[in-house]
């Protein structure tokens, strides 16, 4: 009897997973989406603003080396 419970949650985990009800699978797209607009983010950051971060980086990396 045991067994057969064993069996038949397998079965229907199997059955889920092919069919795509699976709630832990994710969400591709929505990811898709995220990391798109994100890299569009730090361009848009960018783009304006690149000596000025250049010449941060610059400075802080200068003043941790001692150069």
């Amino acid at each position: 009897m045991r067994s057969y419970a064993y069996l038949t949650a397998a079965l229907s985990a199997l059955t889920a997973r092919v069919r795509g009800d699976d709630p832990e699978r994710g969400d591709v797209p929505g990811w898709v989406m995220i990391t798109v607009m994100t890299a569009a983010l730090v361009l848009a950051i960018l783009i304006p603003f690149r000596t000025a971060i250049l010449d941060a980086v610059t400075k802080a990396l200068a003043s941790v080396t001692g150069a």
